[in-house]
């Protein structure tokens, strides 16, 4: 994976689906979390890259030789926490949006139509961000031949999760989510054959095993008291957990390809995801109608979900726009933070959404599975 090259640099962007739907961002993460020239190290080593040093730069004021280093405003550490707010709250928001949409029936396996539009938002708000009016980056071209691989896993890196998410509790669609991390670091050995240190992979186990406790428990059918009534609660079909474990297997090797595309077109992020969406769009066009169920009417399908589909679109570029500032004005160790936050946040909220009581055995998977990623 080449990431000693990169040591030091931030790799940043969000892709537009949803929390953590392996995004732009946590993919290039992901993808420099071995080396095959020297082990993992500090913790500052978990999130290096090639990928967005000189969009960064843009943002940042010009070191002059033998000036003093100025130190950061109170204004640029407001602005910092701003976006930091807005990204936590924009991925929090776009999951259970998402997670509204697809509980109606008559949306939920319109999955391809979903992400199509998607993509639509993510190139659409990456063009108007490189114009010249906002200058965050400068577009370069690469040919449909080039692309076209990576876009279809993209769309897989999108629509599978997606699909988790229409199956799954938004607890086990998040925590399954952690499942990326060691699927990475497998296909860097086979593939690489780069290792891990012995503390990474110990911390590794835990969090798989609670994922698997919460697959497990989360997958049978619970009920909940609420006064003198008592309900189902929602829980996870056995194919969502399919959907889950293909999601994390697609997303891994989007994630694995990510730094060789880099590397090969010479591009950042921004400028690889301004070619990588539209082809994609246009890739899934040939197959909606194909394998997408629509409602029987249009007409029918309510005006609230119409609305979450354009929050949902909002919520997307919030995330792509507030990711980018946020690496450019903190850092990638504050990215970092706000990524475990959101992570927490969102198992949480899904988990009191949910109607789950606090002593149900699937807690004891949530606490185990984040423990480990947290270590």
């Amino acid at each position: 994976m080449l990431a000693a090259e990169a040591k030091g640099r931030a790799a940043s962007f969000s892709s537009s689906s949803s929390a953590d739907t392996p995004t732009m961002q946590e993919n290039e993460k992901l993808a420099h979390y071995v080396s095959d020239e020297e082990k993992l190290g500090s913790p500052d080593e978990l999130y290096v890259g090639d990928s967005e040093n000189e969009e960064s730069a843009t943002l940042l004021p010009p070191v002059v030789p033998g000036a003093a280093p100025s130190p950061p405003t109170k204004t640029s550490f407001r602005t910092g926490l701003t976006w930091m707010a807005i990204n936590t709250l924009a991925t929090i928001g776009i999951v259970f949006t998402n997670k509204a949409i697809f509980s109606d029936s008559s949306l939920k396996l319109a999955q391809l139509s979903f992400a199509a539009f998607h993509f639509f938002i993510t190139w659409l708000t990456l063009f108007v961000i490189s114009r010249p009016a906002f200058a965050f980056f400068v577009p370069r071209r690469a040919s449909v031949r080039e692309i076209l691989p990576l876009s279809l896993t993209m769309a897989l890196n999108v629509t599978l999760p997606n699909l988790s998410l229409a199956f799954s509790s938004v607890t086990f669609y998040q925590l399954a989510r952690i499942l990326l991390t060691p699927t990475v670091a497998a296909m860097n050995f086979v593939l690489y054959r780069a290792t891990l240190p012995r503390s990474a992979i110990f911390a590794l186990v835990p969090a798989c095993a609670g994922v698997a406790m919460v697959s497990y428990y989360d997958s049978l059918p619970a009920t909940a008291n609420t006064g003198n009534t008592t309900a189902t609660v929602t829980t996870t079909s056995p194919i969502g957990v399919i959907f889950a474990l293909a999601g994390v297997f697609a997303s891994s090797l989007y994630t694995v390809w990510i730094a060789s595309y880099h590397r090969r077109l010479n591009m950042s992020s921004m400028q690889l995801l301004l070619n990588q969406a539209p082809v994609a769009a246009v890739t899934l066009l040939y197959v909606i109608p194909f394998v997408d169920v629509f409602p029987p009417a249009w007409a029918e399908v309510p005006t609230s979900r119409w609305v979450m589909i354009l929050m949902s679109g909002v919520f997307a570029s919030l995330i792509n726009i507030s990711q980018f500032f946020i690496v450019a004005q903190t850092g990638p160790v504050s990215s970092t933070v706000v990524g475990h936050v959101k992570t927490c946040t969102i198992v949480a909220l899904g988990w009191i959404v949910s109607g789950r009581a606090v002593g149900d055995r699937s807690v004891l998977g949530v606490f185990v599975a984040l423990g480990g990623i947290i270590a």
